[in-house]
């Protein structure tokens, strides 16, 4: 600055040193937005505390595995009718490093700690109301302000404890992906496994016509399966919305079906008492604005041709559009009690919360929906309330997910076999058998299950899904108790081997659920005398038991029938005596 003035030649001592303090005020300034302003552009915002480094070393995805996972990565061997590989993409994000269970008993794997941050309590809407606010026209766009550094509302442990516990004693959720993809019949992610472009894939859009839908039918298995809840996909990557959108005509009411899908899913399910949460993707591989990025359909080889596949391509357009979408399905369609954003990939080439302004996001959201409870995908894992609870997907939880020595809100999402989308030649089905163990191992952890269905291009679930949550509904019908309203069992109670323990604090049973059938029975380690009652879950039928002898004298010996009883897993309910 000094320099610049002495070019000038400006022989005013007085007027030398004014202009001197007004460059030195401003280099201040620029100094003091800097370090408040993080930059955008697709990088990952970087945490101020040392855990929250330590987390986003935890969730850097993995540059040796591909993304979308392949359907076929995780079958068995199977008949020569078994469709080829997918074409690898790039890579996995975090909650997916897990390869899905395939063997008869479940393969488990322990999943990354994550942190919790608090945020207040849903309850059904008997009718199809607006939400607080009407929908809007499209708003003029702003440039983007980078609101990653933004304080989200606040609350106590308890508060969210409560917000959340009608989904923490629910357990059991059903999770539906629907779309264009469901044509094709080849994986949802079938766009990116093989480079469409919007002009070759617009012919799943020209027929689609679910004209067998009915969400009555749907709403009626899933409470049947024991489901008290459902998300559904109200837009995909592919981008095509199930809603009548003012935003664009890439939706459900410009096709041959013609009607609002999303409008008669949310009455069918809230008419069946199970609550309603929509799943809104945050990629888009068919919007004109959303830049090409490694994991879009259209990415090329060749680094370098990024900049031009996105020129004229602007983001602060995108971001609005995601903002106005997420005000329509938040507003217009009743009280929703979950928002399942998906998914965070920043890095390079990458995008994160910035590319999202996912804190815009959720800001809107909680303000819309107060008691909305939303997911872990925004790429706020460092924020405070910048998410409800962690998401496992297609993996086995083995320990109750902790951050810093707290435990956290879970659900694992699965499928019943290797894709979310309707896969017609797809053959990796789970047994009943496995389904249900998923379900009792989340519980036995203190965590959710969201299960998958993708339903065919006609609106029907297929057959093989049917036929699971039958299963699923028939045991569900006698042994519910062991799942509602249950928890991680404490640690003073051992599972014996081949079992999982849950726990109702409030009724104080203890659930055993026989993985394999013992014979004659079974011995619980330090549990004589403080068991006052056993009984078969599925029929009353009392279990005698007996305190052990000598070494044995602290545990328990229960006596069962040789035969298994007719259900796929038994289980036994123990009453525990008072003060013990």
């Amino acid at each position: 600055m000094a320099k610049t003035l002495k070019n000038k030649n400006q022989s005013d001592g007085q007027q030398k040193f004014l202009i001197a303090l007004v460059g030195l005020v401003s280099l201040i300034l620029v100094v003091s937005v800097a370090g408040v302003f993080r930059p955008s552009h697709g990088l990952p915002a970087q945490p101020s505390d040392p855990s929250a480094s330590a987390l986003a070393e935890q969730t850097r995805p993995r540059q040796d595995q591909p993304w979308p996972p392949s359907p076929q990565a995780d079958q068995q061997s199977l008949p020569s009718q078994q469709p080829p590989p997918q074409p690898k993409s790039p890579e996995l994000p975090p909650w997916q490093w897990q390869s899905q269970p395939q063997s008869p008993s479940l393969q488990q794997h322990t999943l990354q700690q994550l942190e919790s941050e608090p945020s207040n309590q849903s309850e059904p809407c008997s009718s199809l109301q607006p939400v607080q606010a009407q929908s809007r026209k499209p708003q003029s766009v702003q440039p983007l302000q980078s609101s990653s550094e933004s304080i989200l509302p606040r609350e106590t442990d308890a508060e969210k404890t409560a917000r959340l516990k009608w989904w923490a004693d629910a357990r059991f959720g059903l999770f539906i992906h629907f779309g264009l993809y469901a044509l094709p019949a080849r994986h949802e992610w079938v766009k990116n496994h093989e480079r469409l472009t919007n002009e070759q894939y617009q012919k799943y859009f020209d027929h689609f016509n679910p004209d067998l839908f009915n969400p009555r039918e749907w709403a009626r298995m899933a409470k049947a399966a024991g489901m008290k809840y459902a998300v559904i996909t109200s837009k995909h990557h592919e981008g095509f919305c199930l809603w009548d959108s003012k935003y664009t005509d890439y939706k459900v009411t410009s096709t041959p079906f013609g009607r609002d899908l999303l409008k008669e899913f949310v009455e069918a399910f809230r008419a069946e008492g199970l609550k309603v949460g929509f799943y809104y993707s945050l990629l888009d591989w068919h919007h004109p604005d959303y830049t090409i990025d490694r994991v879009h359909p259209l990415r090329p080889a060749n680094e370098a041709d990024y900049d031009r596949l996105n020129a004229g391509k602007d983001m602060n357009r995108y971001r609005q559009y995601m903002k106005d979408q997420v005000r329509e399905l938040l507003t217009n369609y009743g009280e929703i009690s979950i928002m399942w954003f998906d998914f965070s990939f920043p890095g390079k080439h990458g995008k994160g919360r910035d590319d999202w302004d996912s804190v815009g996001l959720l800001k809107l959201a909680r303000s819309l929906q107060p008691n909305i409870i939303v997911d872990d995908r925004l790429d706020l894992q460092d924020v405070e309330g910048g998410w409800d609870f962690t998401t496992p997907e297609q993996v086995v939880v083995t320990k109750w997910p902790e951050y810093k020595g707290k435990k956290i809100p879970w659900e694992t999402c699965q499928t019943f076999s290797g894709s979310w989308g309707y896969y017609r030649d797809e053959y990796t089905w789970k047994s009943p058998s496995q389904l249900i163990e998923l379900l009792i191992n989340s519980v036995s952890k203190g965590g959710n299950l969201l299960l998958n269905v993708g339903p065919t291009g006609r609106g029907t679930f297929d057959q093989r899904a049917r036929e699971r949550l039958k299963a699923m509904g028939d045991w569900m019908a006698v042994n519910s108790r062991s799942i509602y309203g249950c928890t991680e069992a404490p640690p003073e109670f051992v599972a014996p081997p081949n079992t999982l323990l849950t726990w109702n604090p409030e009724t104080r049973r203890l659930y055993v659920h026989l993985l394999s059938y013992p014979l004659n029975g079974l011995w619980l380690k330090g549990l004589a005398g403080k068991v006052e009652y056993v009984q078969f879950l599925h029929d009353a039928s009392e279990i005698g038991l007996q305190p052990g002898k000598g070494e044995e004298a602290s545990d328990l010996w229960l006596s069962l029938p040789v035969a298994k009883p007719p259900v796929e897993i038994p289980v036994l309910e123990l009453f525990i005596k008072k003060g013990t």
